[in-house]
């Protein structure tokens, strides 16, 4: 490698977000209390809040272990010319291009998923959830999902990797308009695709049966206008003992999916005011807007990376040479991770918001006391922090703190009566 300012800037990049990563852990460990908050004390009974706090603990110095090693991996890869041997590997194979691009990416990508993927995620699952009860994962499960998962990341992100190199590669100044316009394409596409043909893949899906808790569910979503093309229960209990509800799609492909572990612990009223959320988050375009964001996010990469794709200085950092266009989109995530930090804060802060909206639609359309028992029992089978510091909240949560969220659906309640 050779040392020069975009090695630097690249290397200040990586350590600064791990230290500031790390401070927000410490102070999220300090700002652990003895005692429940008050408004929560119904729900937490001594032991429930000391196992919420002892699994705050374990999984914040699992992922402080986690980005340790793979900061060291990452650096010890790249100090002993790792990118350079891996792009002479793929050069003497003598491929056409963009297939010698797809090569280089996925080696990288395979060998980060096997190597340091796979593992944090088999201590996740069967030591970290299985301690605190939440793991009901099978070994075959967990490699099936993982296989599947590795599956669609080939089918999908092979193509879309190659045909970002040829635009690079044939369009010249055109090509980060061009991409940005043909991948946002893509996006849109696999939103609509995905509630029917991707996510039945890992569960299965099936409609809600008639009884009390579909009729009340139909009966709210008739009264605030919301079409409902289809209300699906999902079996998460075959992963996990935690309970949620979601919404995906657009069109005719949007669906509202209930967990049969969020049916077995609430009540029909609170399950109406989870839903009612999940119909805010419609009602006020969050999905629509975040997808916009998203493009706009989008379009901000592919122009910043026509930018900086011919600089010579870049590839030598890393003790490439001869610049190619895969090096290039691989140093260029590198290099644009300060700008992707501050992106993610502002984007953190507006799903938080979004996440106080939805509360505020449910709220008014299905009650208070509902939204706010279904609140508080999802809590606690989450063993949910209750106290995160305004730090970790800022660079990691996109909901806001239960507390807060509470305190919000009061002052509606409030404001709703007086």
């Amino acid at each position: 490698m050779e040392w020069n300012v975009y090695a630097a800037v690249v290397l200040a990049a990586l350590v600064g977000e791990y230290l500031l990563r790390s401070l927000g852990r410490w102070l999220n460990l300090k700002a652990l209390r003895r005692e429940p908050p008050a408004e929560l004390a119904d729900v937490y009974d001594p032991e429930a809040y000391r196992r919420s706090q002892d699994y705050t603990r374990d999984a914040i110095r699992f992922g402080l272990v986690n980005a340790t090693v793979n900061l060291l991996a990452l650096l010890a890869f790249w100090f002993a010319g790792g990118f350079a041997w891996l792009d002479a590997r793929v050069r003497a194979l003598e491929l056409p291009m963009p297939w010698d691009g797809v090569i280089f990416i996925g080696a990288l990508a395979l060998a980060q998923a096997v190597l340091l993927g796979l593992p944090a995620s088999v201590y996740e699952t069967f030591v970290l959830e299985q301690r605190y009860g939440f793991n009901r994962t099978t070994p075959r499960t967990f490699v099936l999902d993982w296989l599947k998962g590795l599956l669609l990341g080939l089918v999908i992100g092979g193509p879309l990797v190659a045909l970002i190199l040829v635009f690079f590669a044939r369009f010249g100044d055109d090509a980060w308009w061009i991409s940005w316009l043909v991948v946002s394409v893509l996006i849109v596409l696999l939103q609509l695709i995905f509630p029917i043909w991707i996510l039945p893949l890992f569960n299965r899906f099936q409609p809600l049966e008639d009884g009390e808790l579909r009729r009340a569910l139909e009966a709210y979503a008739r009264r605030v206008g919301f079409r409902l093309d289809g209300i699906f229960v999902m079996d998460g209990s075959r992963r996990s003992s935690r309970g949620n509800a979601f919404f995906t799609g657009f069109g005719r492909s949007k669906r509202i999916a209930l967990f049969d572990t969020l049916i077995a612990e609430h009540s029909v009223p609170e399950l109406v005011a989870i839903l009612a959320h999940e119909v805010g988050h419609y009602k006020r375009r969050h999905l629509l807007k975040g997808m916009a964001l998203s493009i706009a996010h989008l379009g901000l990469l592919f122009y910043l990376l026509s930018l900086v794709l011919g600089e010579r200085g870049l590839y030598q950092a890393f003790g490439i040479a001869e610049p190619s266009i895969a090096a290039g989109l691989v140093f260029f995530g590198l290099l644009y991770a300060p700008v992707e930090l501050l992106l993610s804060l502002g984007m953190n802060a507006l799903l938080r918001r979004h996440e106080y909206e939805a509360d505020r639609f449910a709220s008014e359309t299905a009650g208070p006391a509902a939204l706010t028992s279904a609140l508080k029992k999802l809590a606690r089978s989450h063993l949910t922090n209750l106290t995160p510091h305004p730090l970790y909240v800022a660079l990691n949560d996109s909901h806001p703190p239960l507390v807060e969220r509470l305190a919000a659906i009061a002052r509606c309640s409030a404001s709703s009566t007086s």
